[in-house]
């Protein structure tokens, strides 16, 4: 997970590879749409998205295409 930007023809070039041997660059860069109230919002983004790559089970924000009581329901299983 990238987190320095911006990012230089040298990340570059490394992402690139190392994406070619199959590794997932996931940049540290949070989305808005969900309208966050706080910088724990943003980084509780991140750390879902990370968790929800990873295969891990977690209840802080909802998956893609879930409503927030699905996340709940998922975790809990």
């Amino acid at each position: 997970m990238p987190r320095e930007a911006p990012f230089s023809e040298v990340h570059l070039e490394n992402m690139l590879k190392l994406t070619r041997m199959g590794a997932v660059i996931m940049p540290a860069s949070p989305g808005f749409y969900h309208k966050p109230d706080s910088v724990q919002d943003l980084v509780d983004f991140i750390v879902a998205r990370l968790l929800d790559h990873l295969g891990i089970a977690q209840d802080l924000m909802p998956r893609w295409g879930e409503a927030r009581s699905e996340s709940k329901r998922n975790s809990q299983d």
